[in-house]
Protein backbone atom coordinates (compact mmCIF):
# COMPACT_ATOMS: atom_id res chain seq x y z
CA UNK A 1 0.00 0.00 0.00
CA UNK A 2 0.93 3.76 -0.59
CA UNK A 3 -0.34 6.30 1.01
CA UNK A 4 0.59 10.21 0.13
CA UNK A 5 0.06 13.33 2.68
CA UNK A 6 0.26 16.70 0.54
CA UNK A 7 3.54 18.38 2.79
CA UNK A 8 5.37 21.53 3.67
CA UNK A 9 8.65 21.54 5.25
CA UNK A 10 7.78 18.03 6.75
CA UNK A 11 3.95 19.26 7.98
CA UNK A 12 0.72 18.14 6.51
CA UNK A 13 0.06 21.36 4.19
CA UNK A 14 -3.04 22.82 5.15
CA UNK A 15 -3.93 23.19 1.55
CA UNK A 16 -4.05 20.52 -0.94
CA UNK A 17 -3.69 22.05 -3.81
CA UNK A 18 -0.91 24.17 -2.73
CA UNK A 19 1.09 21.65 -1.23
CA UNK A 20 4.61 21.89 -1.63
CA UNK A 21 5.37 18.27 -2.15
CA UNK A 22 3.47 15.10 -1.40
CA UNK A 23 5.26 12.67 0.81
CA UNK A 24 4.53 9.29 -0.16
CA UNK A 25 5.09 6.16 2.15
CA UNK A 26 5.12 2.92 1.30
CA UNK A 27 3.33 0.66 3.79
CA UNK A 28 3.97 -3.55 3.52
CA UNK A 29 1.25 -6.39 5.15
CA UNK A 30 2.54 -5.67 8.42
CA UNK A 31 1.70 -2.10 8.28
CA UNK A 32 5.13 -1.04 8.66
CA UNK A 33 6.54 1.69 6.52
CA UNK A 34 9.15 -0.09 4.31
CA UNK A 35 10.16 3.37 2.01
CA UNK A 36 9.47 6.87 2.13
CA UNK A 37 10.08 9.46 -0.80
CA UNK A 38 9.03 12.77 -1.88
CA UNK A 39 6.54 13.93 -5.06
CA UNK A 40 6.91 17.38 -6.62
CA UNK A 41 3.32 19.47 -6.52
CA UNK A 42 2.21 20.08 -10.10
CA UNK A 43 1.63 23.93 -10.83
CA UNK A 44 -2.31 24.60 -10.25
CA UNK A 45 -4.80 23.36 -7.69
CA UNK A 46 -5.75 20.11 -7.40
CA UNK A 47 -8.69 19.82 -9.16
CA UNK A 48 -7.13 21.16 -12.40
CA UNK A 49 -3.96 19.76 -11.80
CA UNK A 50 -3.15 16.10 -13.02
CA UNK A 51 -1.91 14.69 -9.87
CA UNK A 52 -5.03 12.04 -9.24
CA UNK A 53 -3.87 10.17 -12.07
CA UNK A 54 0.08 10.70 -11.28
CA UNK A 55 -0.77 9.34 -7.89
CA UNK A 56 -2.84 6.44 -9.56
CA UNK A 57 0.01 5.59 -11.71
CA UNK A 58 2.20 5.76 -8.64
CA UNK A 59 0.44 3.09 -6.49
CA UNK A 60 -1.09 5.47 -4.16
CA UNK A 61 -4.35 4.06 -2.76
CA UNK A 62 -5.03 6.30 0.31
CA UNK A 63 -4.54 9.90 0.93
CA UNK A 64 -4.18 11.82 4.27
CA UNK A 65 -4.91 15.51 3.67
CA UNK A 66 -5.64 18.21 5.96
CA UNK A 67 -8.09 20.86 3.99
CA UNK A 68 -9.13 19.83 0.54
CA UNK A 69 -11.83 21.11 -2.25
CA UNK A 70 -14.81 19.23 -3.28
CA UNK A 71 -13.15 18.91 -6.68
CA UNK A 72 -9.90 17.68 -6.14
CA UNK A 73 -11.58 15.18 -3.64
CA UNK A 74 -13.73 14.02 -5.73
CA UNK A 75 -10.75 13.53 -8.72
CA UNK A 76 -8.88 11.87 -6.01
CA UNK A 77 -11.66 9.31 -5.17
CA UNK A 78 -12.69 8.74 -9.27
CA UNK A 79 -8.51 7.27 -9.83
CA UNK A 80 -9.35 4.90 -6.67
CA UNK A 81 -7.49 7.04 -3.86
CA UNK A 82 -9.26 7.25 -0.27
CA UNK A 83 -8.88 10.34 1.01
CA UNK A 84 -8.94 11.11 5.32
CA UNK A 85 -9.83 14.93 5.24
CA UNK A 86 -8.47 16.93 8.61
CA UNK A 87 -5.16 15.61 8.87
CA UNK A 88 -2.69 18.12 10.36
CA UNK A 89 0.89 17.92 12.17
CA UNK A 90 3.95 16.21 11.53
CA UNK A 91 3.91 13.65 8.30
CA UNK A 92 5.29 10.56 10.37
CA UNK A 93 3.12 11.29 13.36
CA UNK A 94 -0.22 11.69 10.84
CA UNK A 95 1.19 8.12 8.93
CA UNK A 96 2.06 6.42 12.30
CA UNK A 97 -1.83 7.38 13.72
CA UNK A 98 -3.08 6.08 10.52
CA UNK A 99 -1.50 2.93 10.30
CA UNK A 100 -3.10 2.68 14.03
CA UNK A 101 -6.11 3.20 13.12
CA UNK A 102 -6.60 6.70 15.16
CA UNK A 103 -7.78 8.75 12.45
CA UNK A 104 -10.89 9.28 10.85
CA UNK A 105 -12.21 11.57 7.90
CA UNK A 106 -14.18 14.67 9.14
CA UNK A 107 -16.03 15.10 5.75
CA UNK A 108 -15.24 18.23 5.30
CA UNK A 109 -14.29 20.13 2.24
CA UNK A 110 -13.44 23.86 1.19
CA UNK A 111 -16.10 25.42 0.07
CA UNK A 112 -14.64 27.91 -2.18
CA UNK A 113 -11.72 28.02 -4.48
CA UNK A 114 -8.37 29.76 -3.28
CA UNK A 115 -8.98 29.01 0.32
CA UNK A 116 -5.87 30.05 2.16
CA UNK A 117 -7.46 29.55 5.52
CA UNK A 118 -6.42 32.85 6.72
CA UNK A 119 -7.79 34.81 10.01
CA UNK A 120 -8.38 38.18 10.16
CA UNK A 121 -7.51 40.13 13.34
CA UNK A 122 -11.09 42.39 14.02
CA UNK A 123 -9.06 44.98 16.42
CA UNK A 124 -6.96 45.95 12.89
CA UNK A 125 -10.32 46.52 10.95
CA UNK A 126 -11.41 49.97 10.34
CA UNK A 127 -14.84 50.62 9.52
CA UNK A 128 -15.35 53.35 7.09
Amino acid sequence: MKIAIPSRGGCVDDHFGHCEYYTIYEIDNNKNIINTYTLNSPEGCGCKSNIASTLHDDGVSVMLAGNIGQGAFDKLQASGIGVVRGCSGAVGDVVTSYLKGNLTDNAQVCDHHDCHHETINVDSLRLV
